[in-house]
């Protein structure tokens, strides 16, 4: 099967805000094979609308629109997709009771009569219940091609795909089953991953597939298999994805769709081992990508951000003349800032981190994104220093990636 998603919005076009909803459907899509062979973008007009969606089917078997099903005037797609579809609009008794007890739960008083519009929908539609927001979906046919569409609210979107429109498709392809294996690596680019296990990739069969999914230190390996042999294709997808992770075992923290920090605070809860941050230049990104996953509080104790050179000395106890004689940007003062968290908390294992993270305050010997980062555990302590040559944000989010793999490095020596 074959896509296209459009998203519907002004603010997109003009740069207000970045649309990440194409790419997250995009995402789940592949997981069931269907491939996407176009994104756009639009203007929420309805002649713009009407184009979009004829020149859509002429090309895909599913079209997903996400956007312009809001209350107020400028969302118009309702009307053009009551033109394009010949089918007209009605209110639709049960959404309307959904929204309004949504704005007497919220004590946002009376519902606006404008709000009114969100529980119409169209007669020939199969509404996509919204239980998270106020815009139900709706699911359409026409000539052979399926269309979705769906609120612009990537929360209220993700619900809906993942909880009214996969089931569809899952349901619409019952002869075919689809299936993924799931390989999480750090440490290793992914050039050098894909020349590690090149001749294993060229020796799988045809109905799997395999994807790289790289991002900041890691690289996901997904294996998609299709058949309509369910215990073949499982047994075989694994058997390639275990050939593939014995040829990688250095670098292979997982064998399932979880992130990295999904893993350590497995790893690290089931060693009843403890871990403890003192942050400058990440101000707390570390411990916040830790204590994002669920049962982080059975092995993260704590931490202290620390940007003024007081903070350092008050709280880590970090030396006066460390900090006279190196700087605060120095191997040696992110050294006693670890070990100052290790104490203080009370922790196994401690990171830390103190850099330039930019756009302003490098220098010709300390440049921006020059960062130290150093990581201390019950038998050993090791301290890096990086050069990174991003903006703000990405130099903090490759310190973040460097100061948790670091950890993990020295945690499997001990």
């Amino acid at each position: 099967m074959k896509a296209e998603i459009i998203t519907i919005g002004d603010e997109i076009l003009n740069g207000q805000i970045v649309d990440t909803n194409s790419a997250w459907i995009a995402q789940q899509l592949g997981l069931v094979q269907v491939s996407v062979v176009q994104m756009s973008s639009i203007s929420d007009r309805e002649d713009i609308i009407l184009g979009a969606l004829k020149q859509a089917s002429e090309r895909a078997d599913l079209v997903i629109v996400t956007g312009g099903l809001g209350p107020t005037k400028d969302d118009v797609t309702r009307q053009a997709i009551s033109v394009y579809f010949e089918s007209p609009i009605v209110r639709n008794l049960e959404v309307l009771r959904h929204v309004e007890s949504i704005f007497q739960q919220s004590g946002l008083g009376a519902m606006p009569s404008m709000n009114l519009n969100q529980a119409d929908v169209l007669r020939d539609a199969k509404i996509l219940f919204n239980d998270v927001g106020t815009a139900p979906g709706m699911w359409l046919e026409k000539k052979s091609v399926y269309y979705a569409f769906l609120p612009g609210v990537p929360f209220e979107m993700k619900y809906l795909i993942k909880n009214r429109v996969m089931p569809l498709l899952i349901e619409g392809d019952k002869k075919e089953i689809i299936y993924n294996a799931h390989l999480i690596t750090v440490g290793i680019g992914e050039s050098h991953l894909a020349e590690k296990i090149a001749d294993l990739e060229d020796s799988l069969p045809s109905y799997i597939k395999l994807a790289y999914l790289p991002r900041l230190g890691l690289v996901r390996l997904r294996f998609t298999a299709s058949g309509v042999d369910e215990t073949k294709v499982k047994e075989e997808t694994d058997r390639q994805a275990s050939l593939v992770a014995e040829r990688l075992s250095e670098y292979v923290v997982a064998t399932e769709d979880v992130t990295f920090e999904e893993v350590i605070v497995r790893v690290f809860s089931k060693s009843k081992c403890t871990l403890s941050t003192a942050e400058s230049c990440t101000g707390g990104a570390i411990s916040a990508a830790i204590t994002a996953i669920p049962g982080a509080s059975n092995m993260f104790v704590g931490g202290a951000v620390v940007y003024a050179n007081r903070a350092k000395l008050d709280i880590l106890d970090v030396a006066p003349s460390t900090l006279a004689t190196y700087g605060a940007v120095s191997e040696e003062t992110v050294l006693e800032m670890a070990l100052g968290a290790q104490k203080k908390f009370e922790s196994d294992y401690a990171i830390a981190t103190s850099g330039v993270a930019g756009p302003g305050g490098g220098t010709d010997k300390k440049p921006v994104g020059m960062v130290c980062v150093a990581v201390v555990g019950p038998l050993g302590k090791e301290v890096k220093t990086f050069y990174f040559k991003n903006d703000r944000s990405i130099n903090i989010e490759r310190t973040v990636s460097a100061a948790l793999l670091m950890l993990w490095k020295m945690f499997k020596k001990q």
